[in-house]
C-alpha cells in the first residue's frame, strides 16, 4: 500500500513529516498498526482453487469418467432386473475413495509447495525503535526506515534519505542496462521512473555503495505491483523428472489400455464374460488399476517434502530441479570464511612499529590482554598501536552489540574482529567524534576498503585490505613516532611477517592511512586517496575450522565427491586450514589467483581435478574454475555470497548462496541457500538429494512392478484359459481389480516417497546425470518382480481351480494373494541393494501404517457377508491364509536372493575401485 504523494518532488524532511516517521524509524507498536492498516508487503496472488473444486477435479480423469458411466449403466440394468445392484454402488464407493486419495495427494502437494514459497521469502534490514533488525520483507510498512548495502534487493518502493556512492541496477524495472547513481536531492517536475534518482524501487538491486531510505509503497501499490496487476500468475513449470515420468506414464497408459481392450474383447469371444457391459467394466477397471496415474502427484510430494526436510538441515532449495542435480554432484567448491570455518574471527597478533604484539581473549567478548615479548602492556601507552586500532575502528562498517549479556557483531565478522580488538584496547566507536565523509567500498576485485574522515588534524583516509595490495599503495611508513620513506628492506620484512602469520593459519589484513590536509572533497580526491599512503601495520586473526566440517569432508570422499576450498585469503593460510580439514593431502595442488591467471584454459582444464585450494582469488576466477571442471564432465556445486559471485552461481550446476552473509543478488542467483552458511549443510543437502531421488526410484519400482504384474496376470490367464479350455472365468472380477488399485497404489506408494533412506547412500558414487532413471537394474527389477508376481498369483488361481475349489473361491484366493504379494513387495522396495533385514523392516513407520490400513480394507471385504457376493469372496480359513502368506513370502524370498546375487557380482568391482 502507498500513501499518495509525488515523493521525488519532496525533500527528505518533508518525506519524514508526511510519513510521520523519523531517523530512528517507527516504533514496533506503530509498525504493527500500519501492517494491519496497509497489509503485507507482497504481490496479490491468483485466487487459489477451493478444496471442493480440487476434489471435483479428480473426476476429470478419462478412465474415472468411463468408470462412472459404466456404474450408471449397470445401475440402470440392475433396476430392470438384469444386473446386481451392488455393482454400481461399490464402483461409485471405490471411485470416491480413489478421488479422496487423489485429493489428499494434491492438497498435500499444494501445501508443501506453499511452505517452500514461504521459506524463500526475502528479508529487509530496518530501524525500529532506533535498533537495526532483520525482518521478513512482507512485514515492511510505509514509514519504515530501511538500510541498503551492496548486493541488497530493494524490498519496497522507497525515498532515499542517505546515499553514499550508491548505485542501483534498475534494469528489471526500466530496462536501463547501466546502474543508476543515486542521490537524496529533490527531483522537480513530473520525472519518469528512470529519472527519479532519489528513489529506490522494489525488485531492483544495489550494486555499489550504501544508503538509507523511507518506505513509501508496499505490495501491489509499488511500481512492480502495478505491473503484476496486469499479468496473470504463471504456474511454475514441472521439473525435468516430472516431465519424464509424465511421458512414461502416458506410454504405459496407452499400452495398458490396449492390453485391457484386447483382453476384454477376447474374453467376450471365448465366453469369459456374460455380456458386453461386464467386459467393458472389467476392461476399464483393469486400465484404472494398471495406469500409474498417481506418478505426477507422488513425485511432487516426494520432491516438496524432501526439500522441506533439507530446510531442517539448513539447506533451502529455491528450485525443485536442483534436487535432481544434487545426487549427481561430483565437486563442491566452497568459500572458506564462515563456510568451512566458524566465522568468529579473533585477532591474535598485531605487527606494528617493527614489533609483534600478541592479543588474548576469544570470540566477540571485548576482554583480553596485550603482550609484547611475553610481557603484558597497556595499549593506551603504545601510540603506534592506538593509531592502528583507531584506523581499524574507523575504516569499518560493523558494530559490536550486547544483547541480553551476549556480545555479538552486527556486520562482517572480519571487520567485527577489528572492532572487538579495538574495544579491548578501550577504543569505542561511540566515543570517537570523527565523522566519515566519504568512502570507497570493499570489493572482491580490489581486495580493500577505504574511508575518509574529518578529524581534528584535517581530512584523513584510512584503508585496510589484503597486505600485498595495501603495501603496494604505500610509499611511507609510520615508525618510531614519525613518518618516513618505506624502504625495500621494510617491504621484505612486512611480507615475511605476513607469510609467517599466514603459515600459522591466520587471516592477515594490512592497515594504512593518508592525510588530505586542506583539500576540498571531490571525486578526484576520493579516487586518489588510495595512492601514496602511509603503512601502519598488520593484523592477524584466526577463524577456527568448524568441527563438523572435517567429518563432512571425509563423508564427501566416501561418496565420491571432491571438496575444494576457494578463498581470498593468503595461500599459506588456506593451505593450513585445508590440511587440518583433510581437504588438501599429498599430491593435491594449491593455486593462487596470480598463478591461476598464468594458466591457459587448456592448462587449467588439465589440472582442475587435482587442485583442492584456490587462494587470493576473485569472483571472476570462480567462473574459470566452474568451467574447467564442467569441461571435464563434472557436476559442480559452487558457493558464493557477493554480487560478483552471481555469474559463477548461475554457471554452476548447483549455485549455493550464503543465507547469513549472502547478498540478495547471490541468493537470487543460487539454486540453494544455506541458512547457516555451513559446508556441512551442503553435504547434508547432497545426502538428502540422493535420498529423494532414491525414494522416487523406490515408488516407481513398486508401482510399475505391481502394475505390470497385474496386467501380465490377466493377459497370461486369458492366454492359458483360451488355449487349453480349462476354465472360462477371469482370475479377478472388476471390483477386485479396483480394490487392488486402491489398497496398493495409494498409501504404500506415498509412504515409500518419504522413506528415511538407505544407510549407505553416501557410500555410493554420484549418479550419472546423463543416465535415465530407468536404467538396466531398474528395468530388470520392474519386469523381473512383475513377472514373478504374475506367476505366483496365477499359480494360486490355477491350484485352486484344479483342487476342486469353486470359481468364487479361486478368485478370492487369487485376489488375497495378489494384495498380499504387493504389500510384501513394498517393504522390499525400500532398497534395491540392501537386504530388508539389514535395514530394519519396520524403519518406515508410515509404510507400516499404510500396509496396516490396506489390510484393514481387505479383511472386511473377505469376511463381511454383505460384501462377499459383489466382491466374489468367502470367509477364508487359516489354511487358505497360509497359502496366501506363502505367496507373499515368496516375493520377499526372490527379492532377497536377487539382492544377494547382485551383491556378489558388484563386490569384485568395489574391491577394484577401493584398491585404485
Amino acid at each position: 500500500m502507498s500513501i499518495e504523494r509525488i515523493w521525488h518532488n519532496l525533500s527528505v524532511s518533508e518525506v519524514i513529516e508526511s510519513l510521520n516517521s523519523g531517523t530512528q524509524g517507527l516504533t514496533r507498536e506503530e509498525a504493527e498498526r500500519r501492517l494491519a492498516q496497509f497489509g503485507p508487503n507482497e504481490l496479490a496472488e491468483k485466487k487459489k482453487t477451493p478444496p471442493w473444486m480440487l476434489f471435483l477435479e479428480q473426476f476429470k480423469n478419462f478412465l474415472i469418467i468411463i468408470l462412472l458411466v459404466a456404474a450408471v449403466v449397470s445401475g440402470v440394468l440392475a433396476l430392470t432386473g438384469e444386473g446386481d445392484i451392488w455393482d454400481p454402488i461399490l464402483i461409485v464407493i471405490i471411485v470416491l475413495f480413489a478421488a479422496g486419495l487423489g485429493f489428499v495427494q494434491e492438497s498435500r502437494s499444494e501445501k508443501a509447495l506453499e511452505a517452500l514459497k514461504q521459506m524463500t521469502a526475502s528479508t529487509a534490514t530496518v530501524i525500529r525503535d532506533g535498533d537495526e533488525e532483520d525482518i521478513p520483507a512482507r512485514d515492511l510498512v510505509p514509514g519504515d526506515m530501511i538500510l541498503l548495502q551492496t548486493g541488497d534487493r530493494i524490498p519496497a518502493d522507497s525515498r532515499l534519505t542517505e546515499a553514499v556512492n550508491l548505485k542501483i541496477d534498475e534494469a528489471p524495472l526500466t530496462g536501463e542496462s547501466v546502474a543508476v547513481g543515486k542521490k537524496t536531492e529533490i527531483i522537480s517536475g513530473d520525472a519518469p521512473v528512470a529519472d527519479r534518482t532519489n528513489m529506490a524501487y522494489t525488485g531492483t538491486t544495489v550494486v555499489y555503495g550504501r544508503g538509507k531510505a523511507l518506505v513509501i509503497g508496499t505490495g501491489m501499490s509499488t511500481e512492480f505491483g502495478k505491473i503484476a496487476g496486469m499479468l496473470q500468475e504463471v504456474k511454475p513449470p514441472p521439473t525435468p523428472l516430472q516431465v519424464s515420468l509424465d511421458k512414461i506414464g502416458k506410454i504405459l497408459g496407452i499400452a495398458c489400455l490396449t492390453i485391457s481392450a484386447v483382453v476384454a474383447g477376447v474374453g467376450i469371444i471365448v465366453g469369459m464374460f456374460s455380456h458386453i457391459l461386464e467386459a467393458f467394466i472389467w476392461g476399464v477397471s483393469l486400465a484404472v488399476a494398471a495406469v500409474p496415474e498417481a506418478l505426477p502427484a507422488v513425485t511432487t510430494i516426494c520432491l516438496a517434502l524432501g526439500v522441506q526436510r533439507m530446510v531442517k538441515r539448513h539447506a533451502l532449495l529455491r528450485r525443485l530441479p536442483a534436487v535432481e542435480t544434487l545426487g549427481c554432484t561430483t565437486f563442491i567448491c566452497s568459500d572458506k570464511t564462515g563456510t568451512l570455518t566458524q566465522n568468529e574471527m579473533t585477532v591474535q597478533k598485531i605487527y606494528v612499529n617493527g614489533e609483534t604484539i600478541d592479543v588474548g581473549g576469544v570470540g566477540y567478548e571485548p576482554e583480553g590482554s596485550f603482550y609484547l615479548k611475553g610481557t603484558a602492556i597497556t595499549p593506551q601507552d603504545e601510540p603506534h598501536l592506538v593509531r592502528l586500532l583507531t584506523a581499524a575502528m574507523l575504516c569499518n562498517d560493523s558494530h559490536l552489540i550486547n544483547t541480553e549479556g551476549v556480545w555479538q557483531v552486527k556486520g562482517d565478522p572480519t571487520e567485527g574482529a577489528l572492532v572487538v580488538v579495538a574495544a579491548k584496547a578501550g577504543i569505542k566507536r561511540e566515543e570517537l567524534t570523527i565523522p566519515r565523509i566519504a568512502e570507497v567500498p570493499f570489493s572482491s576485485e580490489r581486495k580493500r576498503m577505504t574511508t575518509i574522515h574529518d578529524t581534528p588534524d584535517g581530512k584523513v583516509a584510512y584503508s585496510k585490505g589484503a597486505p600485498e595490495v595495501i603495501l603496494d599503495s604505500c610509499t611511507r611508513i609510520y615508525c618510531e613516532g614519525i613518518e618516513r620513506e618505506l624502504t625495500e628492506q621494510d617491504r621484505k620484512r612486512i611480507l615475511q611477517v605476513n607469510q609467517e602469520m599466514a603459515a600459522g593459519a591466520l587471516r592477515v589484513l594490512g592497515q594504512a592511512y593518508k592525510s588530505l590536509p586542506g583539500k576540498e572533497l571531490g571525486s578526484e580526491v576520493v579516487e586518489g586517496a588510495e595512492e601514496q599512503m602511509v603503512w601502519l601495520g598488520l593484523v592477524g586473526m584466526i577463524d577456527p575450522p568448524r568441527e563438523e566440517v572435517k567429518q563432512a569432508v571425509a563423508l564427501c570422499k566416501q561418496a565420491g565427491i571432491e571438496s575444494v576450498m576457494i578463498t581470498g585469503d593468503h595461500k599459506l593460510t588456506a593451505e593450513a586450514i585445508a590440511k587440518e580439514l583433510g581437504m588438501l593431502v599429498e599430491g593435491d595442488i594449491a593455486l593462487s589467483g596470480k598463478e591461476l591467471d598464468e594458466l591457459t584454459p587448456e592448462e587449467l582444464d588439465n589440472v582442475a581435478e587435482e587442485v583442492k585450494v584456490y587462494a587470493r582469488v576473485s569472483p571472476a576466477h570462480k567462473m574459470q574454475i566452474v568451467g574447467a571442471l564442467q569441461d571435464r564432465g563434472h557436476v559442480v556445486a559452487m558457493t558464493g555470497d557477493g554480487v560478483n559471485d552471481a555469474p559463477a552461481l548461475k554457471k554452476a550446476d548447483i549455485g549455493v548462496a550464503m543465507g547469513i552473509t549472502g547478498t540478495d543478488v547471490s541468493k537470487e542467483a543460487g539454486a540453494m541457500i544455506l541458512t547457516d552458511d555451513n559446508f556441512a549443510s551442503i553435504v547434508a543437502a547432497v545426502e538428502e538429494g540422493r535420498n529423494i531421488f532414491a525414494n522416487i526410484r523406490k515408488y516407481l519400482l513398486y508401482l510399475l512392478s505391481c502394475n505390470i504384474g497385474e496386467v501380465l496376470l490377466m493377459l497370461l490367464a486369458f492366454v492359458i484359459g483360451t488355449a487349453t479350455g480349462l476354465y472360462k472365468i477371469v482370475p479377478l472380477v472388476a471390483l477386485q481389480i479396483l480394490v487392488v488399485n486402491l489398497v496398493t497404489d495409494g498409501l504404500p506408494a506415498l509412504a515409500l516417497a518419504v522413506d528415511p533412506g538407505d544407510p549407505d547412500v553416501m557410500q555410493r558414487p554420484p549418479r550419472d546425470p546423463k543416465k535415465s532413471i530407468f536404467d538396466r537394474p531398474m528395468v530388470g527389477w520392474i519386469f523381473g518382480m512383475g513377472f514373478w508376481i504374475t506367476l505366483v498369483t496365477l499359480g494360486v488361481f490355477l491350484w485352486a481351480l484344479n483342487s476342486g475349489r469353486s470359481p468364487v473361491e479361486a478368485q478370492c484366493l487369487c485376489f488375497a494373494a495378489l494384495v498380499t504379494e504387493e504389500l510384501f513387495r513394498c517393504f522390499e522396495c525400500r532398497s534395491e541393494r540392501l537386504s530388508l533385514f539389514r535395514m530394519n523392516p519396520f524403519g518406515n513407520k508410515w509404510l507400516v501404517a499404510a500396509v496396516a490400513s490396506s489390510f484393514a480394507i481387505l479383511l472386511p471385504i473377505i469376511y463381511f457377508p454383505f460384501l462377499q457376493g459383489p466382491f466374489h469372496t468367502y470367509a477364508m480359513s487359516l489354511q487358505d491364509w497360509g497359502i496366501v502368506i506363502l505367496a507373499g513370502v515368496s516375493v520377499l524370498a526372490v527379492a532377497e536372493i536377487a539382492k544377494l546375487i547382485m551383491a556378489q557380482r558388484t563386490r569384485p568391482s568395489l574391491k577394484m575401485r577401493e584398491s585404485a
